[in-house]
């Protein structure tokens, strides 16, 4: 059946086409979903637990490793990793990359029941584990919101008003708040008047969990109605709390005739938040990922405008990040570039085909571009980063089948044939070798697209475009191409001038000849060529992902493990005032004890810990950051020298962690520091770009403990639970149940008053055997120091220490672990302990093992589909000859530019083979029709490929120009060029060296049906 000439004959259907694509893609223009990265599945899930006293080796053997030991029997892991701090269980279970989203619940239910059985197993103290699957929500519309002058309760009622009324915007999943101010009930008694009425601190702790409980109180059957009792009304101020009553050895009491009863702040509250200096707290909203985020963040915004009125005076909303704008401008960006491609694609055709063809295969173009939008909104594929990139990628390869038929339609139609003949024999020849070139360039990208890890998954959306629009791209070459061309093409007359006698294609003509004649210097000086750029593509920097194109940066501040909360939030005030007086910073947020909530999805917040401090920075442009940045860093290093200061630019894609890592896991917690020790000296001693080395294990802290004297105490009646809880009222306190405000729980705390002065030895211990106070150091043999891993690593159930680093910015993470590779390999490691790359090469590693395991699939396809095309296997062969060869304009191109080879550059060299392939594909298979006509070898060579110069140049031209509009984004700026430099290189490949390849192939069989066909003598 020949579609294209049908499609003249039946022009009916080809408009129904047309008007689909082009109605169906202003549909789904408007329909698509908005985001600004593609959602990748996040197959993480935490495990908290709490165990109360008990050290960080403690939670290690007594807490993590039962519930490790049971969650590694799911075969559905991949990695257990866990951090135990004193008192805290913090598991991290990474599932295996081949289960995707849609199984994670299962298997996050199945985790569930794991963990709470062994959770029977644990001692006594520990409270219930907590798993957290929530990992994956992102709360891409975030505020800091600041009300100087307002009370902690009045900022709390205004925070839960926030998160109410915007809950109930349509499309919002989530609304998470953080950096509200801690409060507390604090119960101060007098040391002396409890000692001298023998008032116990536990006896203040019954009185206060009794005072504001629930308890049901029953109800009442009267003449057949129900009437519910409730329990007499809890304390409801701070006041009514002081009057409570104390019952001791028959005596009542009043607690404020024992002990000073006010509400203030907690001295050491797990967050501290400030924005632009001021304090503030966040909300971030997540919208449902069925909902398009820029209609959600509209909405909300909405909402906010109209809640505004009701807002107090002096309370400002400052946004930190507001991905819907992110979004609606990428996809105006998107339309402008859009539009630049198919106008340079256009100005390019009209330049060299004349305005008539530029209309024909220009608007074939717009009908894919629309035709692609329609699909991915029925494919429910969303309008972000990466599937827009694939636009423009799939720009050059679009317009080559498009430009073959309205090429050879167009100089039939000029030899005197019909628009019908012309197409009828145009796509006759060339509707199935355009049809197999197009399924080749789509699994050029299916071992990306089918990739099961998370890179593959962040990548998907590249190969569905690219494959809905290459094959769209055909449907409407053979289609659309044709019915147009029959009624803008012109009819000329038979025996005219011929339409490839211009001086352009008569020298390529003459070139060729030559190139053909000295074939083996044009195959040696390819070879030549080719080897010398494989040598040269090792000089190229290699790049995991490039840095994102948002104008943010980070601050990470640590400083030594065991510094409290309000002393990281005073160093980094420092930092704040320097960031004040600058011009080129628009607004700073300012965290210490913990890092920011999720605001995109490929940022990853550091585990809480007091001594550490993070800073998201905005700038009005990305060109602003380098600058910045460097004198941030020399500031900051210089000002606060007590601390580790270090900047980090936000990354595109997944991933996370230090650029450079090396993991050594092992038995001794001892030996895992010496040889982290030894691993920095190692790495800083062989490239001076390792910047701040460190472990995760950070620095031992002192451990004050009590030596209990057995037989004194418990002669005494004095248990240990009873020292470690008279030395805990003496310090941070004891809880006493919790004050109910509306729907807040503030905790109440008993502790001993901040201005006594006591030393902890003369700290009173309550009997309760002997009903009265002693001191305590008649029950203990002293005060002993220890030092203590408080920050002790697992991965899969082995102590496991990471040593970590930076790199200048000007450098990547791949140069610079080439530095060090060999010298940290060359660290001895005991037999028990092993060492593991992590960090950026671990991620790039995985990502390139995952994308081979795809790829021979993908290239046997390419292979079969290419010698099917040809059913022979020289002509295979040669095509396939042509793809190690694209590397050397790859090469010219990116070390011209100093750009790094990233994985998108991957891309863009997959691309660049695709295309390289269909255009060998189409000229060859052009050769093969023209020596069927009976021409001799060298000369059937020539005309065929001579007839070919202009669509292989012209799609070549447009894909190199289409790519002009990515140089300016960050994320896609090596690919463009990688494109852009191999199809330059690979166009003289296609024209010149696929010719020579097939003489040489071809001239022995030649020769011999000649000499077979000569007539006898």
């Amino acid at each position: 059946m020949n579609i294209a000439r049908a499609s003249i004959e039946k022009p009916i259907l080809t408009w129904l086409l047309i008007l689909g694509c082009l109605f169906g893609g202003l549909w789904g223009f408007s329909s698509l979903g908005r985001l600004e990265d593609p959602a990748f599945t996040i197959k993480q899930a935490v495990i908290m637990t709490g165990y109360p006293g008990a050290s960080a080796a403690q939670v290690a053997r007594e807490v993590s490793e039962p519930l490790e030991s049971a969650i590694q029997q799911m075969g559905e892991v991949e990695t257990i990793t866990s951090v135990n701090q004193p008192g805290r269980s913090l598991i991290e279970v990474e599932v295996k990359s081949t289960y995707d989203g849609d199984t994670l619940p299962d298997i996050w239910t199945k985790l569930r029941a794991k963990v709470r059985d062994a959770a029977h197993d644990l001692p006594p103290g520990v409270r219930p584990p907590f798993v957290n699957d929530g990992f994956g929500d992102v709360f891409g519309l975030y505020y800091a919101v600041t009300a100087p002058g307002f009370s902690d309760g009045e900022i709390h009622r205004l925070a839960t008003w926030l998160r109410r009324e915007l809950l109930a915007v349509e499309g919002v999943a989530d609304v998470d708040l953080s950096g509200l101010p801690e409060e507390a009930i604090f119960v101060e008694p007098e040391l002396a008047v409890s000692v001298a009425k023998n008032v116990p601190p536990q006896a203040v702790v019954s009185a206060l969990s009794a005072a504001n409980s629930e308890s049901p109180a029953g109800s009442l059957d009267r003449g057949g109605r129900r009437t519910l009792i409730e329990g007499p009304a809890g304390s409801d101020s701070v006041s009514d709390i002081s009057g409570l009553s104390i019952g001791v050895a028959g005596e009542l009491l009043n607690l404020y005739d024992v002990a000073h009863v006010y509400r203030g702040r907690v001295e050491q509250p797990s967050m501290i938040l400030r924005h632009d200096g001021a304090e503030a707290f966040s909300f971030g909203v997540a919208g449902l990922a069925a909902e398009n985020i820029v209609e959600v963040g509209h909405r909300v915004d909405a909402r906010l405008a109209e809640l505004f009125a009701d807002i107090p005076e002096g309370v400002e909303l400052s946004p930190i990040y507001q991905q819907h704008v992110v979004v609606e401008e990428a996809s105006n960006a998107f339309l402008i570039n859009l539009a630049m491609s198919v106008g340079i694609v256009v100005a390019v055709l009209a330049l060299f085909m004349g305005w008539r063809a530029a209309v024909v295969v220009g608007a074939t173009l717009l009908l894919t571009v629309v035709g692609t939008l329609f699909f991915m909104a029925v494919f429910a594929i969303e309008m972000e980063r990466i599937s827009l990139g694939a636009l423009i990628i799939a720009m050059g390869m679009l317009v080559d089948n498009a430009i073959v038929v309205a090429e050879g339609m167009q100089i039939a139609m000029q030899g005197g044939q019909s628009s019908r003949q012309a197409a009828g024999e145009t796509a006759g020849k060339t509707q199935i070798p355009l049809l197999g070139a197009t399924v080749i360039g789509i699994m050029a990208f299916a071992g990306i697209g089918l990739s099961p890890d998370a890179t593959g998954e962040f990548l998907f959306s590249l190969f569905a475009v690219i494959a809905i629009s290459l094959l769209l791209s055909w449907v409407l070459a053979i289609t659309a191409t044709p019915l147009l061309g029959h009624y803008l093409f012109k009819r000329g007359k038979a025996g005219g001038a011929g339409a490839y006698d211009g001086p352009v294609f008569r020298a390529y003509a003459a070139t060729l000849r030559g190139a053909i004649k000295a074939r083996w210097l044009v195959i040696g000086g390819l070879i030549v060529i080719t080897v010398a750029s494989f040598a040269a593509f090792g000089q190229i920097r290699q790049q995991f992902f490039p840095n994102s194109n948002t104008p943010l940066f980070f601050v990470h501040y640590k400083l030594a493990q065991g510094s409290t909360i309000r002393e990281t939030a005073q160093d980094l005030a420092v930092i704040e005032e320097w960031l004040g007086a600058r011009d080129d910073v628009l607004s700073y947020t300012t965290y210490a004890g913990q890092g920011a909530s999720r605001f995109m999805l490929t940022y990853s917040a550091e585990k809480p810990n007091p001594s550490y401090g993070h800073m998201i920075i905005r700038t009005p442009n990305i060109d602003a950051i380098p600058a910045l940045r460097a004198e941030l860093e020399a500031f900051g290093r210089e000002a606060l020298p007590q601390g580790e200061f270090r900047t980090r630019r936000l990354v595109f894609g997944p991933g996370g962690g230090d650029p450079i890592e090396a993991r050594l896991s092992g038995p001794d917690p001892v030996v895992l520091r010496r040889l982290g020790a030894q691993v920095i000296d190692a790495m800083e001693g062989a490239s001076p770009d390792i910047l701040d080395a460190r472990t995760n294990w950070r620095e031992p802290e002192l451990v004050l403990r009590p030596i209990y004297a057995t037989d004194r105490a418990q002669s005494a009646g004095i248990s240990r639970d009873d020292v470690a809880g008279a030395l805990r009222f003496a310090t941070d306190g004891i809880s006493g149940g919790v004050y109910r405000e509306d729907e807040r729980l503030i905790p109440i705390t008993v502790r001993l008053p901040r201005n006594a002065t006591s030393d902890l030895r003369d700290q009173p211990v309550w009997s309760e055997t002997g009903q009265n106070f002693m001191p305590i150091e008649q029950v203990i043999d002293g005060l002993d120091f220890e030092v203590q891993d408080t920050l002790f690593h697992r991965r899969d159930r082995v102590a496991t220490l990471t040593v970590g680093a930076d790199i200048p910015p000007e450098r990547t993470a791949a140069e610079v672990f080439g530095q060090i590779r060999a010298a940290v390999e060359g660290v001895e490691v005991p037999a028990a302990y092993t060492l593991e790359w992590g960090g950026e090469f671990e991620s790039s590693t995985d990502a390139q093992k995952s994308l081979s395991g795809q790829l021979p699939l993908s290239l046997l396809v390419m292979v079969v589909i290419s010698v099917l095309l040809f059913n022979a296997i020289r002509q295979p062969v040669i095509i396939w000859l042509l793809v190690p060869m694209s590397v050397n304009g790859v090469v010219l191109g990116l070390l011209g530019t100093g750009l790094p080879f990233t994985f998108t550059a991957l891309l863009g060299l997959l691309s660049l083979s695709g295309m390289l392939i269909k255009n060998g594909i189409v000229l060859v298979e052009e050769i093969d029709l023209v020596r069927a006509e009976g021409l001799p070898l060298r000369e059937a060579i020539v005309v065929a490929c001579v007839s070919r110069l202009r669509p292989v140049v012209l799609a070549a031209a447009t894909t190199i120009l289409g790519m002009i509009p990515l140089l300016g984004d960050a994320f896609f700026v090596s690919m463009a060029v990688t494109i852009m430099g191999g199809l330059a290189f690979a166009s003289v490949l296609t024209l010149i060296a696929a010719p020579v390849f097939y003489y040489v192939f071809f001239a022995r069989k030649d020769r011999a049906d000649r000499v077979a066909q000569a007539p006898a003598l």
